[in-house]
């Protein structure tokens, strides 16, 4: 729990989410890679993310890396919940995982979602850099 404790933070710290709409959000870094931030829902105590590059997978056709985030202000929690492009969770842990299989993919998922959220914060991405976009040029899964 204490690696979704740090996601929630490097996402409030980076993001803000508390203020954001749902829509969707560019932010361009030192990278200049286009970051996409959709705000995909906002409830009392819970937001549901996705994140993305301006970069498609040459197979599915879909952003790539993506990951969708679950914030849970309340809790002071960010799990990534799903980030394989193209593929449903059935294909990658079968349909009735291990408690082992499945805590393992659990933990690679936020250990990435950490990692990324590090360069992005290295990269300049911030509450101030991003931008609402008014038009949706990738199609929603």
């Amino acid at each position: 729990m204490g690696l979704y404790g740090e996601n929630f933070d490097r996402i409030e710290r980076l993001f803000d989410t508390r203020h954001l709409a749902p829509g969707r959000y560019r932010s361009l870094g030192h990278d200049q890679l286009p970051l996409d931030l959709e705000v995909l829902e906002v409830h009392a105590y819970t937001s549901e993310l996705r994140l993305s590059y301006d970069l498609l997978d040459p197979v599915t056709g879909k952003p790539d890396p993506t990951v969708y985030v679950r914030v849970y202000r309340d809790a002071r929690q960010a799990e990534a919940t799903h980030y394989n492009v193209g593929r449903q969770w059935q294909d990658v842990l079968g349909l009735y995982p291990s408690p082992k299989v499945l805590f393992g993919h659990r933990l690679r998922m936020n250990s990435f979602l950490s990692k990324w959220l590090d360069y992005l914060d290295i990269q300049g991405h911030a509450p101030h850099s991003l931008a609402r976009q008014t038009t949706i040029s990738v199609e929603k899964e």
